[in-house]
């Protein structure tokens, strides 16, 4: 499955899960880490625990494994696909790291659509 494709299906489970302030940001012009950034908040730790879980099991339910999950037991957890990375936090954490700010640069991409 190519990175957009992977993307948009994250995406579906983020707001199925009620996700919220979903943001992608194309970071493939400024870097060789990854295609995309998925960005997205969750209410407290327990739901940013349940994001995670929910996208690694719909996911792995199309064939595909994270290749790797870090900070299960904080209000950071990051879920690494290869060319899409997935950042769930909890609000507090996503006002402290603003990735949003470090990525400037980057593409924002609309999901209004998908």
């Amino acid at each position: 499955m190519e990175s957009l494709q992977l993307t948009k299906e994250i995406i579906k489970v983020l707001d199925e899960k009620k996700g919220e302030d979903i943001k992608v940001i194309k970071i493939s012009e400024l870097t060789v880490i990854a295609d995309y950034f998925i960005i997205v908040n969750g209410t407290s730790n327990t739901h940013v625990r349940s994001l995670a879980e929910d996208v690694e099991e719909k996911i792995s339910e199309l064939g595909i494994k994270p290749r790797n999950i870090e900070g299960r037991s904080t209000g950071w957890i990051l879920l690494d696909y290869n060319d899409v990375v997935v950042h769930i936090f909890t609000p507090q954490d996503r006002e402290y790291y603003n990735l949003e700010r470090l990525w400037s640069d980057a593409s924002f991409i609309d999901i209004s659509e998908i």
